[in-house]
């Protein structure tokens, strides 16, 4: 089966199963399956947030080398606007490249419509003073830009299901044309004590077309997933997860799935929101 094949016989799998997660535009999973926030109207809003992660996952992978790092960002939002900022620490040493930190810069609109929120937004990943030490190929730019689309809903005020549909022209070190599925559910139960607990999880699907792509990564699509338990108390989330990929590198020289990135791990991660 082709991977357009492949893409589009997943697209009608996941199907009415879309969700979109509110505020940050990392798709790490940290935030998948909240329940929708209240219908604001026209009103400004606008949060921080302020986090460390035992390992930084994007999509199943490691961009920390499998160490710890600190996260943060801001959000503002008017009506069904929206845009924000979000940073991270990253070590991408294994790689041959001395990227320390990745900036998110993203906006989008999330209109309603008979209890379904849609999203449709733009992702701009950065990675400042980024640069490579190999021969081309590879040696190029980093930073990249995705589309997304999705939808969400909650059911009975406690589980939310859906997905995210994301397309950049040409992906992360210029790889080329790549789609990435993700379907998402979560449960938010009674409050225990002072926490308010949330399971939830996330399964992702991603495929290049580019011959690039397949090079870097050392195979042409894979699927990542994770599962956990986050625990909401006042201001703070603490997370608990377990993340896992079918992704190995088939390629001695490709680079993705060095140093174990793409290895199953449990990650644990702690946030203060405010106000």
């Amino acid at each position: 089966m082709t991977n357009t094949s492949k893409l589009a016989a997943l697209c009608g799998a996941v199907g009415l199963a879309l969700i979109a997660i509110s505020g940050t535009a990392a798709a790490d999973g940290y935030e998948v399956a909240a329940p929708a926030a209240a219908d604001e109207g026209r009103k400004f809003t606008y949060s921080f947030n302020l986090g460390a992660t035992s390992d930084y996952v994007f999509r199943g992978i490691s961009q920390t080398d499998n160490d710890p790092t600190i996260q943060g960002g801001v959000d503002f939002g008017y009506g069904i606007l929206y845009a924000g900022w979000w940073a991270s620490g990253l070590n991408f040493d294994a790689i041959f490249n001395d990227a320390n930190v990745e900036m998110d810069w993203y906006g989008g609109i999330k209109p309603a419509w008979h209890g379904v929120t849609f999203d449709f937004g733009v992702i701009y990943y950065a990675y400042p003073g980024a640069s490579y030490r190999v021969d081309p190929p590879f040696g190029f730019d980093l930073n990249y830009v995705e589309l997304k689309a999705g939808a969400s809903t909650t059911i009975h005020e406690k589980l939310a299901l859906g997905g995210y549909v994301y397309w950049s022209p040409d992906y992360f070190a210029q790889t080329g044309s790549v789609w990435t599925l993700e379907g998402q559910a979560g449960y938010t139960f009674d409050k225990v004590g002072v926490f308010t607990p949330t399971v939830n999880g996330v399964i992702g699907y991603q495929t290049g077309s580019d011959d690039y792509y397949e090079a870097w990564n050392g195979f042409s699509e894979y699927w990542y997933w994770n599962a956990g338990l986050a625990l909401a108390v006042d201001k703070l989330i603490f997370d608990f997860r377990y993340w896992g990929t079918d992704a190995s590198n088939t390629v001695s020289d490709a680079f993705t799935c060095i140093n174990d990135y793409c290895d199953s791990r449990f990650v644990f991660s702690a946030k203060v929101v405010l106000p």
